[in-house]
């Protein structure tokens, strides 16, 4: 199973984006996502993030409910990437990035339009989309 994140919200950008830390709304949303996928009983084999802060925020701040390390990888930065290729042997993974990389994958991948709320979840398994939650609904499971 993959398990696709988009970061939490972040400051508005005046300078380096990568630099763009998270909002104390976004470390919310951060912390819920992984709460919630832990009180699901989601077991996260891996945690791949991209390198740009807000990204990285959001991957350590959900990853400390669910007892994962998290590794960077310039795939996620910005742009397309293959997120087969990414968790290929790896279990079930959960893969931090931005839009609409992330939302594009998931398309990629499913067929479905979709487009990730800061904060959001899409579960994708193989080439089905088993769901998409938004931050209300993930802040609800997180509790």
């Amino acid at each position: 199973m993959t398990y696709l994140l988009r970061h939490g919200e972040a400051e508005d950008g005046t300078g380096d984006d990568g630099a763009r830390r998270l909002t104390e709304k976004g470390e919310r949303q951060a912390r819920d996502a992984g709460r919630a996928l832990a009180a699901l009983g989601i077991v996260i084999d891996a945690c791949l993030a991209s390198p740009k802060v807000r990204a990285l925020e959001t991957a350590r701040l959900a990853c400390e409910a669910l007892g994962v390390e998290v590794e960077v990888t310039e795939a996620l930065r910005g742009g397309a990437f293959d997120s087969l290729d990414l968790t290929a042997g790896r279990g079930d993974v959960l893969l931090v990035g931005h839009e609409p990389d992330v939302s594009r994958e998931v398309g990629r991948l499913t067929g479905a339009k979709v487009a990730m709320k800061k904060g959001g979840i899409a579960v994708v398994d193989g080439s089905t989309l088993v769901a998409l939650l938004r931050p209300k609904e993930i802040k609800r499971i997180a509790g």
